[in-house]
């Protein structure tokens, strides 16, 4: 017995608007990563590339909950001996503010070219100002919707 499975190309995608302005780190990134893969959707299939495209705005006043401003590291390594380098969040939030966004989207997504694809349609900007006016974002409010403590 099979099931449905959506084609690919008569797929029309929308674009979506996050404003960042207040959200948890994590879970902005979280609900952003589930536009990407298409989860929202009705016909979310897993090995199919079925998602949308999402802007990210205001990432520099996107919140970091309990002690993480103060203890949360990212590590990059070049493979060379000794050259493990560290930056603390409050740095890379004076940065760049739109890699912390973009860091904690592609962690919550899968680690394979289908997912390297959906990161493909992710854009991040640390203002208000964008370049994605001609595409006409809808903005996203689930946020305000289902969270009033936002």
């Amino acid at each position: 017995m099979g099931g449905f499975v959506p084609k690919v190309k008569d797929l029309k995608r929308s674009w979506y608007i996050i404003d960042a302005k207040g959200l948890p780190l994590g879970r902005l990134a979280s609900q952003v990563a589930s536009i990407l893969r298409g989860k929202v959707r009705t016909i979310f299939f897993p090995s199919l590339d079925i998602g949308d495209f999402v802007v990210v705005i205001n990432c520099a006043k996107v919140l970091l909950t309990g002690r993480k401003i103060e203890s949360k590291c990212r590590y990059s390594y070049t493979g060379y001996v000794g050259n493990l380098k560290k930056i603390s969040y409050p740095d890379l939030m004076n940065r760049k503010p739109e890699l912390a966004v973009k860091l904690a989207v592609r962690g919550m997504l899968p680690s394979t070219s289908l997912g390297r694809r959906q990161f493909g349609r992710l854009f991040a900007f640390c203002d208000e100002k964008h370049n994605h006016e001609a595409q006409k974002p809808e903005e996203w409010v689930y946020f305000r919707k289902v969270r009033n403590m936002y």
